[in-house]
């Protein structure tokens, strides 16, 4: 009762003073409910309706007659809000405002050109696998086992995957006027690949002599390969421009997105090519998502003929030369080259390339050196261990494993002119 009492007090004294009611009711919610207002959620009432009038002055003792009814401690229906011992504290919901108008589009003005901003951020993919010393492929490992190291730095790996999927792939073969052995193992290495093709992959076949010679472009139809291989029955140019068939080779490649293979059927012996040695290597370094297996051909006739002191030094030097080149062309890209003696070697061969081509290892990270200024990047992989040493793989009766870890050596950075 004292409360209550108190209160009528107060607003005869505030409204002598000229004060409002509605202040004095903010001043109430700002001195008792601003705790408790924000300890619960404000209920979702209609608003209270603010417009009162000024309150008349009122006698100390209420007169004769008058109800001197205890008022009800509930709040009015048109509030809401939290309580306490005493009463409600009556907390009006804020207005619903309405959301606000979308952003338009700023005016084009005349004559003022189109302006837009391009992010590129770039992306290495790099594909490597990693085979036993007897050349088999080592399966299940983890993304945490791979260690990426670009010109010494260790690179954070975003994406990892290993699985068998189709391939894209240019059969590269050398055919020219020079000896029936090497004509004849070239056509029994490609007969050979092209037998071991799945209905999914992609092929083009492609010779070369003197400049090369697109005899099917890129199907999947294995009878299409078959036909354009029956065309090498009569060789034309004595020339073999290995150079010049593989840069043209690897320009056209570069046009297509997604990972790419060449097998190239060849004695690397170049001839007569408009370009040299360091401009193909030039070429193999700067084109991208590109891999080089190598198949020599005529390496039993090679022997045979220094054996028999045919070739002399000079003849001999330029063999090992071109064979030195396919080595690099392969290793380069992450390759592998392969030099057989004799013909039951090739289905073995080129079932290793088949699933070196299926089963690698595809790591794509974004590189710490994010300059795009066309300089070449070294790239190392390594396999480690979870406590960061070197990983040790072991065989079934629990020996230690040597290993290789194929992957090509490098990278051109894309290159922007500011």
């Amino acid at each position: 009762m004292f409360f209550f009492q108190f209160a009528r007090k107060n607003r005869r004294i505030r409204s002598l003073l000229g004060l409002s009611l509605p202040l004095l009711w903010l001043s109430g919610v700002a001195l008792i409910g601003t705790g408790a207002a924000q300890a619960e959620p404000q209920q979702q009432q209609p608003p209270a309706n603010t417009q009162q009038q000024n309150p008349q002055p009122q006698p100390s003792q209420p007169p004769p007659g008058a109800n001197t009814q205890k008022p009800s401690e509930a709040p009015p229906p048109e509030a809401g809000g939290p309580g306490n011992d005493v009463g409600p504290y009556v907390i009006p919901k804020k207005k619903e405002e309405p959301p606000p108008p979308p952003a338009e589009n700023p005016k084009k003005v005349e004559g003022m050109p189109d302006y837009s901003i391009n992010v590129e951020v770039p992306l290495v993919n790099l594909d490597v696998l990693v085979t036993t010393k007897n050349g088999q492929f080592v399966p299940g490992l983890k993304k945490d086992n791979f260690r990426v190291l670009e010109d010494g730095v260790a690179q954070p790996i975003s994406n990892f995957s290993q699985a068998e999927a189709p391939i894209t792939a240019v059969l590269l073969v050398e055919f020219a006027s020079t000896n029936y052995q090497f004509l004849y193992d070239a056509l029994n290495a490609s007969y050979t690949f092209a037998g071991g093709l799945k209905k999914e992959d992609w092929v083009a076949v492609v010779s070369y002599d003197m400049r090369p010679h697109i005899l099917v472009d890129f199907t999947q139809d294995k009878r299409a390969v078959y036909g354009a291989l029956n065309q090498l029955r009569i060789p034309g140019f004595s020339e073999r421009n290995v150079f010049d068939a593989l840069y043209d080779t690897l320009d056209r490649l570069d046009r297509l997105e997604g990972r790419k293979y060449i097998i190239l059927v060849s004695t690397g012996v170049d001839t007569f090519s408009k370009l040299n040695l360091d401009q193909i290597l030039k070429k193999v370094k700067s084109t991208r998502n590109v891999t080089i297996f190598s198949v020599g051909i005529g390496r039993a006739l090679v022997e045979w003929a220094e054996a028999h002191g045919y070739l002399g030094s000079l003849g001999s030097l330029n063999y090992l030369q071109a064979e030195n080149q396919l080595n690099t062309f392969s290793r380069m890209t992450g390759g592998r080259a392969y030099f057989p003696r004799f013909q039951g070697e090739l289905p073995e061969i080129f079932r290793d390339i088949a699933s070196d081509i299926r089963n690698e290892y595809n790591i794509a990270y974004h590189p710490t050196n994010a300059k795009l200024d066309g300089s070449y990047r070294k790239l190392k992989v390594e396999l480690v261990a979870p406590d960061g040493g070197p990983l040790k793989i072991k065989d079934q009766k629990g020996h230690d494993l040597k290993y290789q870890i194929i992957a090509r050596d490098g990278y051109t950075a894309k290159h922007t002119v500011e």
